[in-house]
């Protein structure tokens, strides 16, 4: 590997070259030389700039998150109305297979990591409560809009939100569902909760077909 020019570019490639080994080989099974060995470098010169593995995760982590927070917060500013811009919010939260599911993979591999980094800890709230206000500004969208008729709270309903794409995408990481299992789950729970039959499944994969036939005729 050549020779970084400053501090930032060799932990830029350290951060890169720990990501993959964790996808590969897992987060409880990646050590030190795992990482050093993809980076092209020494052990000693990944301790250079981290102190330890638990160090070099939680930058892996704080990384991974950042990442994919941004990706969908643009998904959602990129539609208009509460209705669509809920529906990209789920859609944008399912590990679709390819980069979605690798990302999700690669966070759920590290998630341990916070129960033994404070800081860890913090990234991993934060990155929880931002995860639910993209819910929440949305839902209060369609509340104010009169588009949804919430059942509670738009606070406590958008983390409802994150705790079943997490729980559903485990179902999916162990085989016991498909991405496109977990969509058509997020949107019944979408519909119950907002009061919309915009969400109910069918309905979906309707404005999911029309949409495609739109695309062809464009």
């Amino acid at each position: 590997m050549a020779r970084p020019r400053n501090q930032t570019e060799r932990r830029a490639q350290l951060i890169e070259a720990t990501a993959r080994t964790v996808v590969e080989l897992g987060a409880t099974a990646t050590k030190l030389r795992d990482v050093a060995r993809a980076a092209g470098v020494t052990p000693a010169s990944v301790l250079y700039y981290y102190s330890d593995i638990q160090e070099l995760f939680a930058a892996v982590f704080e990384r991974s998150a950042a990442t994919y927070f941004v990706s969908r917060e643009r998904a959602i500013a990129a539609q208009n109305g509460p209705v669509e811009r809920l529906r990209a919010c789920i859609r944008s939260g399912v590990p679709w297979p390819g980069e979605g599911e690798q990302s999700t993979r690669l966070l759920f591999e590290l998630f341990p990591v916070a129960l033994r980094s404070e800081s860890a800890a913090e990234q991993q709230r934060v990155f929880t409560d931002r995860q639910a206000d993209l819910y929440r500004h949305v839902l209060e969208l369609g509340r104010q809009s009169g588009d949804f008729d919430l059942c509670g709270g738009s606070s406590a309903l958008g983390r409802s939100f994150v705790a079943l794409e997490d729980g559903y995408a485990m179902d999916l990481l162990v085989g016991k569902a498909t991405a496109e299992d977990i969509e058509e789950r997020l949107l019944e729970h979408a519909r119950l909760v907002t009061g919309n039959a915009a969400f109910a499944p069918s309905s979906a994969r309707a404005h999911a077909s029309d949409a495609l036939l739109q695309h062809l005729d464009d």
